[in-house]
C-alpha cells in the first residue's frame, strides 16, 4: 500500500462532510444510496447509522445475513477510530500488519475492511456510519465514497 492511496482515503474524509446530519437526512442517503444501487443491479446490504441507531437498513437480492455482520463489524471499525473501514484496514497493510493481527480486537466483532464510512458533520466531526456490504472490500469502499460525492452535491 502507498502512501499517496493513504492519502487519497484520508482526503476522502476531509471532503466528504455534511453540514448536519439528521434523520431525514440520514434516510434520503440510504435511499440515495439504494436507488443507485438497484440501478446497477448490485448484491448489497446498505446501512446509514447515528450514533448507536441505525436509521436505514435495506438489503437487495444476492445479499444474506453475513452481509448484516459485516456492516456490523465494519461499523464498529469506524466508530472506534473515526475513520473509514477501509482505511483503517489500509494503515494496518502499510505497517506490514494486518488489522486481524495487531488490532487486539475481536475479528468476530470488528472488521476493517472496505464499505463503511465515517458520516462527518462539519465542526462536530464523526457521528455516524454510512456503508455497503456484498461487493469486494475496495468496491464497497468506491461505491459508497461515489454516492457520498453525488448525495452531498445534491445539499449544496
Amino acid at each position: 500500500m502507498s502512501d499517496d492511496t493513504l492519502a487519497v482515503l484520508a482526503a476522502q474524509e476531509e471532503r466528504l462532510v455534511f453540514r448536519r446530519f439528521d434523520n431525514e437526512t440520514a434516510l434520503e442517503l440510504g435511499a440515495h444510496l439504494l436507488a443507485a444501487a438497484r440501478s446497477r443491479a448490485l448484491p448489497v446490504t446498505v446501512s446509514v447509522r447515528r450514533g448507536g441507531q441505525r436509521l436505514f437498513h435495506a438489503s437487495l437480492p444476492g445479499t444474506s445475513s453475513d452481509n448484516d455482520a459485516w456492516i456490523d463489524r465494519k461499523s464498529r471499525v469506524v466508530d472506534r477510530y473515526g475513520h473509514s473501514s477501509f482505511l483503517v484496514g489500509e494503515r494496518f497493510r502499510a505497517k506490514g500488519t494486518t488489522f486481524e493481527a495487531d488490532s487486539r480486537l475481536d475479528p468476530d466483532l470488528y472488521a476493517a475492511h472496505g464499505g463503511v464510512f465515517p458520516v462527518i458533520v462539519d465542526g462536530v466531526g464523526p457521528v455516524g456510519t454510512v456503508g455497503v456490504s456484498g461487493l469486494p472490500q475496495a468496491d464497497d469502499h468506491a461505491f459508497v465514497v461515489e454516492q457520498l460525492e453525488t448525495f452531498l452535491a445534491t445539499l449544496s
